[in-house]
């Protein structure tokens, strides 16, 4: 079992910057790939980034490349998402999630074993 609490998230004006930050607990951390979704209001959960065990692997969602950036400190046992240039359209509710498969960074939720509260991230115009 893995737990996993967000933190970060908030208020910012478009063009803005934000660091998430997610927390784990539990299994051994660098034992898992780790992932970012968001979902707004209204839609469905969509995949914003990924990163394997080590973190020599990422993988981010079209939407995002060149903005947002993705990393892990295993020693820490959290994984960061830096998210520069904000747009309205990246408000949303930001989920980490823990995937306990090798060998891959995987953009699929239904990938993902574990999953945290959510952070709310709101961009204004």
């Amino acid at each position: 079992q893995v737990q996993l609490v967000e933190s970060g998230g908030g208020l910012v004006q478009a063009g803005g910057s934000l660091r998430l930050s997610c927390a784990a607990s539990g299994r051994t951390f660098s034992n898992y790939n780790m992932g970012w979704f968001r979902q707004a209001p209204g839609k469905e959960r969509e995949f914003v980034a990924a990163i394997g065990w080590t973190g020599g692997y990422t993988r981010y969602a079209d939407s995002v490349k060149g903005r947002f950036a993705i990393s892990r400190d295993n020693a820490k046992s959290t994984v960061y998402l830096q998210m520069n240039s904000l747009q309205p359209e990246d408000t949303a509710v930001y989920y980490c999630a823990a995937d306990r498969s090798p060998f891959r960074a995987s953009s699929d939720r239904n990938d993902y074993d574990y999953w945290g509260q959510g952070t709310q991230v709101t961009v204004s115009s």
